[in-house]
């Protein structure tokens, strides 16, 4: 029996044509999922921030799933990382311009989340009503 990816794992595109994992959106949605992701990039989205910077825009992240989560968004491009001179040396971050060009479509999310979020909540309401 062939194994399975686990859930989340980023395949690259092309890889097992039948695999519905690998398919773009799947894996574009999957990393802006993460429970960290939007929150990271909205960070950066008002320029470099430091570690510290970014681990207190993160409310609740913990130091190791602010690690995981930066890499991961250095690894596929959005983030670049920079290791800043000094004793102890800093580390800052930035997003690159793939990271930027998902801001736009990051706050239209957001603004339709508080355009309607009334109307989800009240339909929430309703279902667990029945």
């Amino acid at each position: 029996m062939a194994s399975r990816p686990r859930p989340g794992t980023l395949l690259p595109v092309g890889a097992g044509r039948n695999c519905p994992t690998t398919c773009p959106t799947r894996q574009t949605v999957a990393r802006l999922a993460d429970r960290w992701t939007i929150v990271l990039l909205e960070a950066l989205s008002g320029g470099e921030r430091r570690f510290g910077q970014l681990r207190a825009a993160a409310d609740g992240i913990s130091e190791k799933m602010l690690t995981q989560t930066l890499r991961s968004l250095e690894r596929d491009g959005l983030v670049a990382r920079e290791v800043l001179p000094g004793t102890p040396p800093g580390v800052a971050y930035r997003l690159t311009g793939l990271g930027s060009s998902l801001l736009e479509p990051l706050m239209a999310i957001r603004d339709w989340g508080q355009r309607h979020m009334t109307e989800v909540e009240e339909a929430r309401t309703a279902f667990d009503g029945r």
